[in-house]
């Protein structure tokens, strides 16, 4: 299968985000969808989960 690069929008900020060939290669070979956040809200979201289960 043959991937191009593509332009994405966050779901959280609304910022649009390169959807590299290379990473869509490893996702699907991963079996993940899509990102649908960009690359600074996923780290932000990992950041907020991560500091709730220290939490506990």
């Amino acid at each position: 299968m043959s991937y191009e690069t593509r332009e994405l929008q966050c779901v959280d900020c609304g910022a649009t985000f390169e959807f590299t060939a290379e990473e869509q290669e490893f996702y699907a070979s991963r079996g993940f969808s899509e990102p649908k956040r960009c690359p600074k809200c996923r780290a932000a979201r990992k950041s907020q989960r991560n500091s709730r289960q220290r939490n506990y």
